[in-house]
């Protein structure tokens, strides 16, 4: 690599340093201002999140460091974006029922993200020396989209357990104006019946106004939530098979898949960037 070609990627990896540093400074910077507004309004609970984002938000650059890979700048950006959408603005600022939707762009974002996650940590183990198998891209596909799915239904196992345990409602309420039910007729077998909902009646209380139908405690959330996984999983996992299908070829690709560092090639990088200085 000649003079010249080192001081192009020098200046390159600095501008994405800068980039990543802008990005997580000005988030991390609004979680800190928003924990100061908390810690006025005595709402502890809120101040605990924002010190879990701070934390969340420093993760992709200890991942980096622990894997040994590289995050792309856009995937990372993504990925912090993420963090201070799903906390701050929709756990403290209540836009998970402010905005209708906004639960559900999360958890399809997520879906992807995880899949993303689940693709490169099989890559990790593809391309170590350690081991004798390669692997399909399909199969790192299906990988990825099994490792989302799975960790999408850990987080579903989670919203019950706290919602039983400490009385929360992260499975959020629907209400359902018409249900499927079954009955048995004369001869003893199930017949399907569709549930036109005309009153609810609640502790012997008139709610029909209220509620206006069937008060649906989780199923349709958690259903929900899981179907939008799968969607971003999918999206996910497309993008990867035909990405490790063509050989690491495709700008949108690249974007979004971290890449597994090659240890030597890191070394005799930052060996050149030392001696660079003592060229000039």
């Amino acid at each position: 690599m000649d003079k010249k070609q080192l001081q192009q990627r020098v200046t390159e990896q600095r501008r994405r340093v800068r980039r990543r540093l802008t990005i997580r400074g000005v988030l991390s910077l609004l979680v800190v201002l928003t924990f100061i507004r908390c810690a006025f309004m005595q709402r502890y609970e809120n101040m605990f999140v924002c010190v879990l984002s701070l934390v969340l938000l420093a993760m992709p650059t200890l991942i980096e460091k622990q894997l040994a890979i590289d995050i792309p700048p856009m995937m990372e950006a993504i990925i912090y974006c993420f963090i201070y959408a799903a906390e701050i603005m929709g756990e403290i600022n209540s836009f998970y029922t402010i905005i209708p939707g906004w639960d559900t762009m999360l958890h399809t974002i997520n879906g992807f993200l995880v899949a993303a996650v689940g693709f490169c940590l099989v890559d990790l183990f593809n391309r170590s020396e350690r081991f004798t198998f390669k692997l399909s891209p399909l199969f790192l596909a299906i990988v990825a989209f099994c490792f989302s799915m799975t960790v999408g239904v850990l987080w579903e196992f989670f919203e019950f357990t706290a919602d039983q345990v400490m009385n929360t409602d992260m499975q959020k309420d629907y209400v359902v104006h018409e249900v499927n039910s079954v009955s048995l007729n004369p001869d003893g077998l199930n017949v399907p019946v569709h549930v036109q909902i005309e009153s609810v009646i609640v502790n012997g209380e008139d709610w029909t106004e209220q509620l206006g139908g069937y008060l649906d405690i989780g199923l349709i959330d958690t259903m929900k939530d899981l179907q939008v996984n799968c969607i971003g999983a999918i999206a996910f996992s497309i993008i990867g098979f035909f990405y490790v299908k063509h050989r690491g070829k495709g700008k949108l690709a690249a974007a979004l898949i971290p890449v597994v560092l090659d240890p030597e090639k890191e070394k005799s990088k930052k060996d050149e960037q030392n001696r660079e200085p003592n060229d000039e």
